[in-house]
């Protein structure tokens, strides 16, 4: 695919870059979005059934099973090139903040060090009453697991329908958006607020402002650049295409 030059001329001299990934990213891995997964047994059940928190105290058995079974399809995963790509991306760059949407910490996996986990990460816990947060967890039989702490029950640590973000890692991602001098949204549909927000916060703060997705979104208009492809196309070239500038300069 071809690049345009000034794409690459305004990334190879930026000092900080910002970067929203979305669930196009990790659907090239094979993760499904919410939606897709909802399919077999799952497909009788609301959202509200299974990702609320008034669901959780209505049936935490259930709630706690999806997500299992949702937790066994990200473990069989792999980071793809897009996810390598953005770790080799933010050894390039003085400040560099990789904000995502996406709960599977492939971008971990991957490489990535600097993650601001807009929805949480499906691969901890917590606990539902207290907010502590796990990595791991004693398996007694009982679903869900208990809190070691208080012996309330334990939840997914991902931000439900019905809940706010998390302020630390949204006010992060503002401050990222808002002093980038590049901002890259990838992947994502721009219809998910408040993180469709940060594309066009890092408009106003005058940062160029590149979208790549194979298909347009809300915020097509308004970017700068638009790069029309897979992530796991894009980005490898997009990786290789800055190393060469700064080579030749």
């Amino acid at each position: 695919m071809t690049i345009p030059a000034p794409l690459i001329d305004r990334l190879a001299g930026a000092k900080s870059v910002a970067v929203l990934t979305g669930a196009g990213v990790s659907a090239e891995s094979g993760v499904p979005t919410f939606r897709d997964a909802q399919t077999g047994m799952w497909a009788n059940f609301s959202p509200e059934e299974l990702a609320t928190p008034s669901a959780f105290r209505r049936n935490p058995k259930l709630v706690w099973e999806w997500y299992s079974w949702r937790r066994k399809l990200v473990a069989g995963a792999q980071p793809n090139p897009a996810h390598i790509a953005l770790s080799e991306l933010e050894l390039l760059f003085p400040v560099f903040h990789l904000i995502t949407q996406n709960v599977d910490g492939l971008h971990q996996r991957a490489g990535s060090r600097t993650v601001v986990e807009l929805h949480g990460n499906i691969t901890r816990s917590k606990c539902f009453d207290e907010g502590t947060k796990f990595l791991t967890w004693k398996e007694t039989g009982e679903v869900p697991p208990r809190c070691p702490n208080c012996g309330g029950m334990l939840r997914p640590d991902v931000v439900w329908f019905e809940e706010a973000l998390p302020d630390a890692e949204m006010n992060s991602a503002v401050q990222a958006a808002s002093t980038c001098d590049v901002f890259l949204s990838i992947g994502t549909s721009t219809l998910v607020y408040p993180a469709a927000s940060l594309p066009f916060t890092a408009l106003r703060n005058r940062a160029m402002v590149v979208e790549i997705n194979p298909q347009p979104t809300p915020f097509t208009p308004q970017a700068h650049h638009v790069l029309p492809a897979a992530a796991g196309v894009a980005l490898p070239e997009l990786v290789g295409a800055v190393r060469r500038a700064r080579k030749a300069s």
